[in-house]
């Protein structure tokens, strides 16, 4: 089963056990995250798209660590005035470990 969340405004394709990067989440390190905006859901047999969300299912998940992104340099160069000026970038990101996909109903039992 696997499924296709929407958070910060990009869509990831998750499933049970897998590891994601999304943008900086409020949360500490242990803390439980519910993703509610699920875009598609896939159960092995049938799928199940959302038009432009499913409200009854939910994807639980557990952030783990915050996380640093790849360095992005980047220069300025500004020609007949000797200018160049040499800068860089990393974004932060939240690793959230994916525990379970399932229904609301199934959530409620629990």
């Amino acid at each position: 089963m696997y499924a296709i969340i929407k958070s910060g405004g990009k869509q990831y394709r998750v499933k049970k056990g897998a590891f994601i990067d999304v943008e900086l989440l409020d949360g500490e390190p242990g803390s439980q995250i519910e993703f509610a905006e699920i875009l598609f859901v896939y159960d092995g047999s049938n799928s199940i798209i959302g038009a432009p969300h499913l409200s009854d299912y939910v994807v639980l998940g557990e952030l783990v660590d915050c996380v640093s992104g790849p360095k992005i340099k980047s220069m300025k160069y500004k020609r007949s005035h000797n200018v160049r000026k040499r800068f860089g970038h990393r974004q932060h990101y939240s690793r959230v470990e994916i525990k379970d996909v399932q229904t609301r109903e199934t959530k409620k039992r629990h």
